[in-house]
């Protein structure tokens, strides 16, 4: 392990969303993660995966030197650094010259800093000149975020610190599972409940979370959009709206109100299996606390109606006076660890650093006058996530990917396998031998999280600052040195510098008068103040004085006009439904001891001993039907793949529902089964449901 550059750094996790806060300390071969408490965040606890983070610093497990495939062998071998830069950029100029810009693609990740985001957009199109570029968190947070834009004008995950959600009177938790996927976050409900306050857990599982809630509301998957209408029905019907709310601080409540008065309870109650009196219980909760929060993840979120449920979500806070007030309103709990950072600042296909649009010919001219180019250069807005992936091998010829494992993430992923494998030119960046980096013509060994310094942004949108803490293996580079060399080699010798403070500088000014505006932000201050709140902007002096904004909306919204808008939304069944060949529902979701798609936990081996591989939950009735037993191999088949794992028997889950974990490769990749449908809005595929058949064996 290399030399630790001083007794103890303080930094931040390289997973989640909640990015807590972490000492590293220690030399040579014994690095060690040492709490925080100050952090305000996690204030010291860590879950395990953070705790052995250390593991991924080691040689044993994470690449060291460039690899190129040799024509000879097929096989992928040691190269210089020099010959990899060199045959990723032949690969990508020639097929630039033969087939245009835009047969090149780029697909970034969640991970990666808001440096590496913002120079990862700027060389898409600067260097490259291509309108294809989009990133995984395409697959996070979209439809919240698209949702948030309808709503707000504005998207950041929470509008509040996470402080308040203690000192909220009810939380509505939708479709997460806070203990598995962010466990220091835990505490943050208990405390909630211990201040008096109460917690409703929605989700179609009794998950650990769910064990918390004084009240758990378990719909049939793909329902979440019909429940949170139903509750906005009996909150009407009930007098338990907010007129003056609604009539100082909204527009569009009439359309929105018709909308949710069509979906009654009883209707509710057959459509999502949750009893109407269930319904009128959270009601009350929720309208008599003086305060209230909901809360959603990935559960509604990722459908092929993601973007209308968290409408529907929203319409409730509104209604009910539950928004741009003290310790309620609406929030998204982020997933990936720089997911927020990450499309404000130009990975996503539409957008331009400072979360500006790309179509929007002032953005255009801004951004422009900061590159140095002039604004026609700069191509539309490209494909998203999923559609840029399904299209390699077509219309996109070779691709650069940074920091993503499609192979085992995507949806419909055997396909996506299938796409990737007929590029003409694969060019991967990663810390590890991914399976998705497997499959590369070239592959680059970067440097991660303790090896580097650079800026993420929290889900509450809290700018924060990972310090270098060690030495990269000699054979290492960063991300940033990566686009720096290969912009230099396809003729940009300028624009693209390696250090990533002055990447943030050039950040800065590019984002100054956006939505998401960092410009008051520097990396002293993030330093001395434990992070800085965008929007955080200069003042007209250049002073940096703004204190940022911890709190959104408590006086205004973000909209022209400074209201709230509802957005009028019905129930529609998922994309796919069960039939008599596909009877039953697989959901998705996450383990505590895995992350994504596992491409660096796997290779730690704490955590695998605590999750070894995929299983199958599924309830006692449904096993006892299929004759399954504890342990014993079943399959999951659907329309598009299969995927095996080992019985897991329990009560806490659907009758008519599966789960399985998707963090792995092989026989247990859950994304081969499911579906690619996307939301006409957002673009987010529907991960969370889709009609399987389960049957016994592997077969």
């Amino acid at each position: 392990m290399p030399d630790v550059l001083d007794d103890t750094t303080p930094t931040h996790c390289p997973y989640c969303a909640l990015q807590c806060g972490m000492n590293l300390r220690g030399r040579a071969e014994a690095v060690e993660v040492v709490e925080r408490p100050d952090f305000p965040v996690n204030r010291g606890a860590l879950c395990g995966k953070g705790r052995t983070a250390p593991a991924l610093l080691s040689s044993r497990v994470r690449l060291t030197e460039p690899l190129v495939r040799r024509p000879a062998t097929g096989r992928l071998e040691p190269a210089t650094w020099e010959e990899a830069l060199r045959t990723v950029a032949t690969g990508l100029s020639r097929t630039r010259t033969v087939y245009g810009p835009d047969a090149v693609g780029v697909f970034g990740g969640g991970g990666l800093t808001n440096e590496k985001a913002y120079a990862l957009g700027k060389f898409a199109r600067v260097v490259l000149g291509t309108s294809q570029i989009d990133y995984n968190g395409r697959f996070c947070m979209s439809s919240a975020a698209a949702a948030h834009q309808r709503a707000f004008g504005l998207d950041r995950g929470l509008p509040f610190p996470l402080e308040d959600i203690p000192r909220s009177g009810c939380v509505i938790l939708v479709g997460s599972n806070l203990a598995e996927t962010m466990p220091p976050a835990l505490r943050y409900l208990t405390e909630l409940r211990e201040n008096g306050g109460t917690l409703i857990v929605v989700d179609p599982r009794r998950t650990r979370t769910a064990e918390q809630a004084d009240l758990h509301l378990a719909p049939r998957p793909g329902t979440d959009l019909a429940l949170a209408l139903g509750l906005l029905h009996v909150a009407v019907a009930e007098g338990r709206t907010d007129e003056e709310f609604i009539r100082d601080r909204t527009s569009g409540w009439g359309e929105a109100r018709a909308a949710a008065m069509a979906h009654w309870p009883e209707l509710v109650e057959r459509i999502t299996g949750v009893g109407v009196p269930e319904l009128r219980e959270a009601v009350r909760m929720f309208c008599d606390a003086e305060s209230a929060m909901v809360l959603t993840a990935r559960g509604p979120e990722q459908h092929s109606k993601g973007t209308d449920t968290v409408s529907a979500w929203i319409n409730l806070c509104l209604a009910t006076g539950r928004a741009g007030r003290p310790f309620s309103g609406y929030g998204c709990l982020t997933g990936q660890g720089n997911g927020q950072g990450g499309r404000e600042h130009g990975q996503k296909a539409d957008q331009l650093p400072g979360y500006r649009k790309l179509d929007d010919p002032a953005a255009r001219a801004h951004v422009a006058g900061v590159w140095g180019v002039t604004p026609e250069s700069l191509p539309g807005p490209g494909r998203s996530a999923y559609e840029l992936l399904d299209a390699l091998g077509g219309d996109v010829k070779s691709l650069l990917l940074m920091g993503s494992n499609p192979v085992v993430s995507a949806p419909r992923a055997a396909h996506i396998e299938g796409r990737i494998r007929s590029l003409d030119f694969l060019a991967v960046a990663d810390v590890v031998l991914s399976e998705t980096a497997a499959l590369a013509d070239v592959v680059l060994p970067v440097t991660q999280w303790a090896e580097e310094t650079g800026t993420t942004t929290n889900l509450e949108g809290r700018v924060l600052l990972r310090q270098k803490a060690v030495q990269a293996p000699p054979g290492v580079r960063s991300d940033l040195e990566v686009l720096s060399a290969l912009a230099g080699l396809l003729g940009h010798e300028k624009g693209f510098p390696a250090d990533p403070e002055e990447v943030f500088e050039e950040l800065r000014r590019a984002s100054a008068g956006g939505p998401a505006d960092y410009s008051g932000i520097t990396y002293r201050r993030i330093a001395e103040e434990d992070g800085v709140f965008w929007p955080c902007p200069e003042d007209g002096t250049g002073a940096r004085t703004h204190p940022g904004t911890p709190r959104l909306f408590l006086e205004r919204f973000a909209t022209p006009d400074g209201r709230a808008r509802f957005i009028a939304v019905g129930h529609r069944p998922a994309a796919e439904e069960p039939d008599a060949e596909y009877p039953v529902l697989l959901t998705t979701g996450r383990v505590v001891s895995q992350y994504q798609s596992g491409a660096q936990t796997r290779r730690v081996d704490e955590l695998n001993a605590a999750a070894p591989g995929p299983f199958v939950e599924l309830h006692p009735l449904l096993a006892e039907r299929l004759g399954a037993v504890e342990g014993e191999p079943l399959a999951v088949v659907s329309r598009r793949g299969r995927a095996v794992g080992p019985a897991r028997i329990t009560t806490g889950i659907r009758a008519d529902t599966v789960f399985m974990p998707f963090h792995w490769p092989g026989e247990g990749r859950v994304n081969s089964v499911t579906n690619p449908a996307l939301d006409p809005t957002s673009r987010m595929p529907e991960f969370k449901v889709c009609a399987v058949r389960v049957g016994r064996g592997p077969g």
